[in-house]
């Protein structure tokens, strides 16, 4: 047996929300003026200040006139806005939005750290500094105000405009979210004061939106009469429920109107249940924009929809498509409307969370090449990063080498299209080659591409890089789809970012590493040696796996493995002080048993936090004999000429770094020609659900099969057995024999 020193701490992130505070599990909030109950799941606090923090925040959306309005309170000592109210929007869409941690890049979080109002009137700026936002809400205005009392910041409140609002802030909103920034701080920091501060639980307290006015009898009978008289009416709730639907549009859906009540239509019926009908309710939701589509809903019918968004949900118009001309002759089915070409939602969304799972370079430019491409129409693809001064290719689809030889390691301050676009932050398009070379008459055209994207890749105004996108026919480039393609380009710098960061990180660890073992083992009379090294599988940082084999005399050899805790840059640096230290006491002859207990008082004297396991082997060969010790490492493998192999039975140590006063008994072994020792690292035998001495069983089971006795042969022999199990660790491994 031997004793593990592996072992993981992982972090907690502590909730203090919720539980122990003041306040039922439950509190019903009557938004005024209309009969409709809000329900908060599991917020604390007063009842009565929840409802006077309500007024207020529906009082601002209606003072500055905002088509949508969250509201973000801050815990005490939690650095994660969590929203608490919301207003004109569903509660499906925005729940990615729930909790915000303070340092993410979207205004509601810089509003919250910085103390100041944070406004957003451009679109092209939404997609350049938040991208994801600008996918979520493209062409709005964005305000996000701190709520401040006593000093301190008590959340925040985001407000959103439709793309038809003035690029800067009226006087009459800037005073509503002043004013209510000041009230709502003053209301929170009392019920702070009195032990029960406004908390808010799992969902927020959704507001419905408040009628200009309610219709009279006759008012309420004549817009029933309206929506009867049109070929199929529907009305949704922001969450996409059916909450009315005429009997002309129960026809023409073939389902009845009590069975469509409460439904989704998406879920309701199958002909409805694509991405097409829920993305487009989604984004009217969002935008607040009106949309146009059809749908086929068998071979010889097709359904036009006309979605009409506000803030207390969506009105559906519904009409049946002729499928004949005036002629008789059959028509085929319109395609799908895309007045703006913004692509399927749920395209952008996948995209999105498939670059969240990207590690390497490598990953982002295939994901975008897959997705991003086939979402767009393009193409052509190129991506680029930014280092060192010059553009460099790390990624493309539809070119060939020699064409993208023209910019791979051009400089940043060239004048071509990539670099004037990455130096000055802004994206260029070109509708068409004529207009490309009006503006760089020296261009060179690819085949037919005859339309370009030029778009930066920035994080807060670093340059990572640039996507470069390309069509076979012209295009136009209307503004919303500039925004759209800006805001995805801001994700795919944050991944591309990202990337690079792990890479220069993993090239760094693993080059630590390597430079920190032998480059070569010392030639040594009547042994033959033989050692590996593999990092850990894809995903793992370095690790701290090492071995040596130092000379201590004219005819002694002391051989030496061991395995820091952890993996990382940490545990690769002190192994290389272990490994110092060991050769250190081994090159002047210390025992093994010696070596190992002054090597243990080095590594309480550094105290780094981190454990290591450890093995020596002192080869005496004029007397034939070894000296061997063990600090908590995997036992030696003994295999003699004839192939019998044998797990060595050394008394185990503490691993080092634990006890200072700890002892590491040796033991004596006889050595005799063609013997091999066979040293490793736990990464060789380790495995999920298997025993470990098991696991060594089988080890010294292999290597007795081995064909022969040839020392590099063996080691090929012990990391072909490692190859057959996952492997999660890194493996060492050093073979000794001695050959008379």
């Amino acid at each position: 047996m031997y004793v593990s020193g592996k072992g993981g701490t992982l972090g907690r992130l502590r909730n203090q929300g919720g539980a122990g505070r003041a306040g039922g599990d439950r509190s019903g909030v009557r938004s005024p003026g209309r009969s409709v109950t809000v329900v908060v799941s599991a917020a604390s606090g007063s009842v009565q200040d929840w409802k006077k923090l309500a007024r207020l925040f529906r009082r601002l959306v209606t003072d500055a006139d905002a088509s949508s309005a969250m509201l973000f309170l801050l815990p005490p000592e939690e650095p994660v806005l969590r929203l608490a109210m919301l207003y004109g929007a569903s509660w499906t869409v925005v729940s990615p939005w729930a909790r915000i941690h303070v340092e993410e890049a979207i205004p509601a979080a810089d509003a919250t750290r910085e103390r100041r109002t944070v406004w957003v009137g451009d679109p092209e700026e939404l997609a350049l500094r938040y991208p994801r936002l600008a996918l979520m809400v493209p062409d709005h205005a964005v305000a996000a105000a701190p709520v401040v009392a006593g000093e301190v910041v008590r959340g925040t409140a985001c407000l959103l405009w439709p793309p038809s609002h003035p690029t800067h802030l009226s006087p009459r909103e800037e005073g509503a979210i002043e004013a209510f920034c000041h009230r709502a701080g003053l209301l929170l920091e009392r019920a702070a004061h009195r032990g029960q501060p406004l908390l808010p639980g799992e969902r927020p307290m959704a507001l419905p939106a408040e009628r200009s006015s309610t219709p009279d009898h006759a008012g309420a009978l004549a817009a029933y009469d309206y929506a009867v008289r049109l070929p199929g009416a529907m009305s949704l709730d922001l969450e996409g429920r059916i909450t009315f639907a005429s009997d002309a549009a129960s026809d023409l859906l073939g389902v009845g109107a009590a069975d469509l009540l409460g439904a989704r239509p998406w879920e309701r019926l199958r002909w409805l249940s694509g991405p097409d009908f829920e993305d487009r309710f989604r984004a009217t939701v969002i935008g607040h924009q009106p949309a146009r589509f059809t749908v086929t809903r068998t071979p010889d019918r097709c359904l036009s929809f006309e979605l009409y968004p506000d803030a207390s949900g969506v009105s559906v118009h519904m009409s049946a498509l002729p499928q004949t001309s005036p002629a008789g002759q059959r028509r085929p089915a319109p395609p799908l409307v895309e007045p703006t070409e913004i692509k399927p939602f749920h395209l952008l969304m996948h995209l999105a969370a498939s670059l969240t799972e990207t590690v390497r370079v490598s990953d982002v430019a295939e994901t975008i090449a897959n997705q991003f491409l086939p979402a767009f129409g393009a193409a052509g693809l190129i991506l680029m990063t930014a280092s060192e001064g010059r553009l460099r290719v790390v990624g493309h689809r539809g070119y060939d080498t020699a064409f993208l030889s023209l910019f791979d390691g051009h400089s940043l301050a060239s004048d071509n299209p990539p670099a004037k676009a990455l130096a000055g932050h802004s994206p260029m398009f070109f509708s068409s080659f004529a207009e490309f070379r009006q503006t760089y008459p020296d261009a060179v055209q690819y085949d037919t591409r005859s339309a370009w994207a030029f778009l930066p890749l920035v994080i807060r105004g670093r340059p990572v890089g640039i996507l470069v996108l390309s069509f076979d026919r012209t295009r136009q480039f209307p503004t919303t789809e500039r925004n759209l393609l800006m805001s995805v380009a801001g994700l795919v710098a944050q991944a591309l970012d990202r990337a690079c960061l792990h890479e220069a990180r993993d090239d760094l660890a693993r080059t630590l590493q390597t430079g920190l073992l032998p480059q070569r083992l010392p030639a040594v009379p009547g042994l033959r040696t033989a050692a590996r090294y593999l990092p850990a599988a894809h995903g793992m940082d370095v690790g701290g796996d090492f071995y040596d084999l130092i000379r201590c005399g004219t005819a002694s050899v002391t051989a030496v493995i061991g395995d820091v805790e952890g993996h990382t840059v940490r545990a690769a640096a002190l192994m290389g002080q272990l490994r110092t230290a060991v050769h250190t006491h081994a090159a002047v002859g210390m025992r093994p048993d010696d070596l190992l207990t002054r090597t243990n008082q080095v590594m309480c004297d550094l105290d780094p936090g981190l454990f290591a396991s450890c093995l020596c082997i002192q080869l005496d060969m004029v007397r034939r004999r070894a000296l061997l010790a063990t600090a908590g490492h995997p036992p030696p493998l003994l295999r003699r000429p004839d192939g019998r192999t044998e797990v060595l039975v050394v008394p185990p140590g503490p691993l080092l770094g634990i006890a200072a006063d700890a002892d590491y008994p040796a033991v004596d072994l006889a050595l005799s020609s063609g013997v091999t020792l066979a040293l490793y690292t736990d990464g060789l035998v380790e495995a999920p659900g298997i025993d470990i001495d098991d696991a060594i069983g089988a080890l010294a089971d292999r290597l007795a099969q081995a064909p022969n006795d040839d020392v590099e042969g063996l080691t090929e022999t012990l990391l072909h057995h490692a190859s057959l199990k996952p492997r999660t660790d890194d493996i060492a491994i050093l073979l000794v024999q001695v050959t008379n």
